[in-house]
Formats: C-alpha cells, sequence, structure tokens
C-alpha cells in the first residue's frame, strides 16, 4: 500500500527557564505532509502546555512546503510570544531541510 503522506521532525536546543527544559532538552516540531502538494496536514510540538501545542498545530496546519519556509515563520514570528519563540523557529528550519531533503526521495 502506498502511503501519500510524509513525517517530518525538526528539532532545536530550548532556552534556559522554560517548563519544558525540565521534560525535554530539545524542541520538536513534528508535521505530516501531503507527498503531492506540500501542504502540511497535521503539526505537533514539544511544547509543555496542552494550549501552546495546539496553538503551534493550528498555526502550521494548511501551510504549504513547497512554497517555502517563509510563511510559516512568519505565523511563528507575530502570533507566538513565549520564550520559545526561537526554538519554534529553529526547529521549523530544521524541519524545513528534512523537508527539502527527502522530497525527490519519496515518490
Amino acid at each position: 500500500m502506498l502511503n501519500n503522506t510524509l513525517f517530518i521532525a525538526g528539532h532545536a536546543r530550548l532556552p534556559q527557564g522554560m517548563a519544558a527544559k525540565s521534560v525535554f532538552d530539545s524542541l520538536t516540531i513534528t508535521v505530516e505532509v501531503d507527498l503531492k502538494y506540500g501542504v502540511i496536514l497535521d503539526a505537533s510540538c514539544t511544547l509543555a502546555t496542552d494550549h501552546g501545542r495546539n496553538f503551534v498545530r493550528n498555526l502550521l496546519r494548511g501551510n504549504c512546503l513547497q512554497d517555502g519556509i517563509d510563511t510559516p515563520l512568519n505565523l511563528i514570528q507575530t502570533y507566538y510570544r513565549g520564550k520559545a519563540t526561537n526554538a519554534l523557529v529553529a526547529a521549523l528550519k530544521d524541519l524545513y531541510i528534512q523537508y527539502e531533503q527527502t522530497k525527490g526521495l519519496v515518490k
């Protein structure tokens, strides 16, 4: 059976003083991406609160990685105001690198 989606993860170090730092050393963003169109179908991250995880999920869903990473980065930088902003940005950039490296390999 062929799958139409790709699971990708991006990682970044968390800053000191964050609640999630006591559980994780790094922040991870994962997405499920439609292989044909590059659209983020679902997303999750390792922020400490459900509210934070759901907020990031809602920001990322529906974005098209084929169009690049600028729109999702701008959404995070504009609407997320917390200590993890830089870590979220770094994890998203890492995720995009994984997407770029993988998209040609999987059909």
